[in-house]
This record gives structure tokens, C-alpha cells and sequence, in this order.
């Protein structure tokens, strides 16, 4: 059996295909940013570990709540990482690895798209969390951009926490209307795929 040779691509096309290998460095330097998260969620882990008998069970929560951000973020980057240069510039070539993750083996540019807005709701309903907790405090300690130097203060405001509301709404809006319009183009390609057989 022999192999079709690979087909020949003339210069210009050549050049315009090979412009992808310029989104390296970006992978690369996200690779960078995920180590930095490694740092911090250490710092932040050893932060907990030291205070444990000294903090209050909602400091507590808000150190967890805050590991549980970096773990989603860092989850984030290795979506970003991995389906981006597998979709954008190279196969990785793990097929049949036993450690290959599911969703890469159907990954697209739409179910990246999709993947990325549900992980940024997680995000940010981590940090709304965090904020809701952080609600009990606020007419209770002053703002502190007017608060005296070691004083406990807070930095949250009203408006603040609804805009943050209104932000995490938008962000599940706009992961519904990716999701319909996945939907969509899916059911429309599918009919398209069906009309053609047909005749």
C-alpha cells in the first residue's frame, strides 16, 4: 500500500499557512502565566495552612473560595492552551493516549468557544461568591479609601455588588446565545447534510 505524497503548496498559501506557527509564543507564554498560577494558589494554600487555627470560618471560606478561582482559571488556561494550538496551528498528535482529554477529540473553534464562555461563568460566579459573603460586612466597616491606616475596612460598595450581579448575568446571556447559535448552525448543517443525501 503506498502513501499519497503530500501535496504541494505554492509560495504565497505556503506563507498565509505557515503564519500560524506565529501564535506559539502566545501558548507558550500562557504556559508561563500557568506556572505563575502555581505560585499563587501555594502561597495562597500556605496562607491557609499557617492561619488555620487563627482565621475566621469566613476568612476561611474566602481563602477557599479564592484557591477554587485559581483552580478555574488555571482549568481555563489548559482549555485555552490545548485546544487553541490544536485547533489553530498543529495536531498534537495524543490520538488513542490514555491520557488525552475527552472533549479535545471533537474540539472545534465553536466548542472551544462554548467550553471557554461556560468556564468563565464559573469564574465568575466564584467571584460573585465571594462577594455575596463579603456583603455582610458592608455599612458595617468602613470603605477603605476613607478608612484610617490599620483599620478593617471594606472595599465593597452597593453598586459595586450590582454591577458585579448584572456582569454575571451578562455572561450567562452571552453563553446562551453562543450555545443557540451552536445549536443552530449544528441543526442547519444537519438539514443541509440531509437534503443533499436525499437527492
Amino acid at each position: 500500500m503506498t502513501s499519497t505524497p503530500p501535496r504541494k503548496i505554492k509560495p504565497l498559501p505556503a506563507l498565509i499557512f505557515s503564519s500560524r506557527w506565529l501564535q506559539l509564543p502566545l501558548y507558550l507564554g500562557l504556559i508561563a502565566a500557568q506556572g505563575v498560577y502555581v505560585v499563587l494558589f501555594l502561597k495562597e494554600l500556605w496562607h491557609l495552612i499557617h492561619g488555620a487555627v487563627s482565621l475566621s470560618e469566613q476568612e476561611i471560606m474566602l481563602i477557599v473560595l479564592g484557591l477554587i478561582d485559581v483552580v478555574m482559571i488555571s482549568n481555563l488556561l489548559i482549555m485555552v492552551i490545548v485546544g487553541g494550538y490544536e485547533t489553530f496551528v498543529s495536531r498534537l498528535g495524543i490520538e488513542g493516549h490514555q491520557d488525552q482529554p475527552e472533549w479535545l477529540s471533537h474540539v472545534n473553534a465553536t466548542v472551544l468557544k462554548v467550553k471557554l464562555a461556560l468556564a468563565i461563568i464559573g469564574i465568575s460566579s466564584i467571584h460573585l461568591l465571594k462577594t455575596f459573603i463579603e456583603a455582610g460586612t458592608l455599612g458595617a466597616l468602613p470603605l477603605c479609601a476613607t478608612a484610617a491606616a490599620g483599620v478593617r475596612c471594606t472595599a465593597l460598595t452597593e453598586g459595586a455588588v450590582m454591577w458585579q450581579t448584572i456582569i454575571h448575568v451578562v455572561f450567562i446571556l452571552s453563553a446562551l446565545g453562543i450555545a443557540w447559535t451552536d445549536w443552530v448552525m449544528g441543526s442547519s448543517s444537519a438539514l443541509n447534510a440531509k437534503n443533499r443525501q436525499a437527492h
